[in-house]
């Protein structure tokens, strides 16, 4: 049973890996699809090339997610407080695909954790989820919104005698490397958190030390999975962040991603915290989209993103912890 529970986990942990794929394929490729500098097609073959580069550069990402959100859980019922955080997550994710809002993957995931370790009767390292999933929660979004605007402001000055149709052809070539490095830091941050995850349950099954290095094997696995999701598509999320919240141009869609990459590398790199790739590049969006005027972005459409954040983690830890005890009665 407890090789049955081990086999079922990760399983659903890779499941988790394609969702997260598919759902947050959008955020690497739709300013650079809705500028046009990219077709759909290759912006998602593009990106699934670089999530798969991205999961090898790092693992300060799925150490703490492994090790500093939640007390490692023992025997099966700890392996079933995995799977029912990991069920949990999915459920949100695809019930927020449905309806075309970005939320966040990283936090259905974190709050999927935290429910099904409460409704186990698991310790919560609270100061963990303070320092490295709420405070990061509340401040890369912020910082997203700032930098992106700034860093706008920095591309229209320099071009501010630029003949407009040239430098827009300039900023869809310089696009497809920005998008690329968006979608490198997507892999790095997103393939490690479940990466975290597998090796939680490796430990609890006794096959892995605790701190041991990331067996090779289970980078390729969750690299390979959140590839083949990004290459699925995300279509529905990709209008609301591409069209819904600004009409973006080039030069902005550059900005953007240039934002939201550099804040994902200095979180994983500097922070080992697990931030959302959604919240920053929605966010850097909003920032870059400002400075053409304030009501030029749809608030209204940012407004339910935002509502959309808070709701994530709470939705998806009730939705865990339901999930262990139906799974607890069950099979005990």
């Amino acid at each position: 049973m407890d090789t049955f529970a081990l086999i079922v986990t990760i399983g659903v942990a890779l499941g988790f890996t394609y969702t997260n794929g598919f759902h947050d394929s959008a955020n690497a490729i739709a300013t650079s699809v809705s500028t046009r500098a990219l077709t759909p097609r290759a912006a998602l073959a593009m990106a699934a090339v670089m999530n798969l580069a991205g999961a090898f550069l790092g693992s300060g990402v799925a150490k703490t997610v492994s090790e500093g959100l939640i007390e490692t859980p023992t025997g099966k019922t700890g392996m079933w407080i995995l799977f029912a955080a990991l069920v949990g997550a999915i459920v949100w994710n695809l019930i927020t695909w449905y309806f075309g809002l970005p939320s966040s993957s990283s936090h259905a995931l974190f709050g999927g954790m935290v429910g099904a370790a409460l409704a186990g009767g698991i310790g919560v390292i609270w100061s963990g989820v303070l320092d490295k999933v709420v405070i990061p929660m509340f401040l890369s979004p912020l910082v997203g919104l700032l930098v992106g605007y700034l860093v706008m402001v920095v591309i229209m000055w320099l071009f501010r005698r630029s003949n407009p149709h040239k430098a827009k052809r300039g900023f869809r070539v310089a696009q497809t490397v920005s998008a690329a490095g968006m979608a490198l830091g997507h892999g790095l941050q997103d393939a490690q958190k479940t990466m975290g995850i597998v090796v939680m349950a490796l430990v609890i099954a006794d096959i892995e030390e605790p701190g041991a290095p990331i067996p090779t094997w289970v980078k390729v696995a969750c690299a390979v999975m959140l590839s083949l999701g990004t290459y699925a598509g995300g279509w529905r999320i990709m209008r609301t962040l591409g069209r819904k919240i600004i009409e973006l141009d080039p030069p902005q869609g550059f900005a953007a991603e240039t934002t939201g990459a550099s804040i994902m590398y200095a979180a994983s790199y500097m922070f080992h915290a697990p931030i959302s790739t959604t919240h920053v590049i929605t966010s850097a969006i909003m920032g870059v989209g400002a400075t053409k005027r304030v009501n030029a972005v749809r608030w209204g459409v940012a407004k339910n993103i935002i509502m959309g954040w808070f709701i994530t983690m709470p939705a998806a830890a009730l939705v865990a912890a339901a999930c262990f005890w139906v799974v607890n009665l069950a099979v005990g």
